[in-house]
């Protein structure tokens, strides 16, 4: 049985926004089968050293699937994808684009916003400038994203795959500011289409249901 690390407990600001969500998501819309293993966060269960040996970052979420152990959600998602052959191309060239825009989401689209989320978090009100180079470099991956979904329903193929799973959290977990998305209405359309997904909605009620606010 595939079992899932994902959290029972965590911190009040980031429940609902977490990333075992992304792997949780690809689950219910694979109906694969899994157990899942609760960990709190503030009691610090990713600090056990057992844990270690799954998660080498102390992080969630993390997957053992009969010994096949992992960590990284989009290692996840690329791994549960292939072993369901749900979610993403049998075709190479249709692999490839959901693997590109599996890495944009995390690598080109994610970092201006956690850069931003964190300065924002930690700033002192001295950091005008520094805030000011976060935006517009979220303006500009927007931006570009907006041009690349102009006539697209779904980032990486004709169909839902995990490309978007991955792009549509980034946007949903990643903007707490809505002022930065309103400006892209084809983003904000296409993050609005995969979050009414039902697999979603089932997704997010039973995690709100499970995981306590610490």
């Amino acid at each position: 049985m595939l079992k899932v690390y994902g959290f029972s407990k965590v911190n009040a600001g980031a429940r609902g926004n977490t990333r075992d969500l992304r792997v949780l998501w690809a689950l219910e819309e694979m109906q694969l089968p899994f157990e899942l293993a609760g960990m709190d966060h503030p009691a610090h269960d990713l600090n056990a050293e057992g844990y270690r040996r799954l998660s080498p970052f102390e992080q969630i979420p993390s997957i053992d699937d009969d010994g096949v152990l992992l960590s990284e959600s989009g290692a996840i998602l690329v791994y549960l994808a292939k072993k369901a052959g749900r979610l993403i191309p049998a075709d190479r060239a249709g692999e490839a684009q959901v693997m590109r825009w599996s890495f944009a989401a995390m690598n080109s689209v994610e970092p201006p916003l956690l850069a931003l989320m964190v300065l924002d978090w930690t700033a002192d009100g001295s950091c005008g400038r520094h805030r000011e180079f976060l935006v517009g470099w979220i303006n500009r991956m927007l931006a570009n994203l907006e041009r690349w979904l102009a006539d697209r329903e779904y980032v990486a193929t004709d169909d839902f795959t995990i490309a978007d799973i991955l792009m549509a959290h980034v946007l949903s977990a990643g903007i707490k500011d809505d002022g930065l998305i309103v400006p892209y209405p084809g983003v904000v359309a296409y993050r609005d289409r995969c979050l009414a997904r039902p697999a979603w909605k089932r997704t997010i009620e039973a995690y709100c249901a499970r995981v306590e606010a610490a």
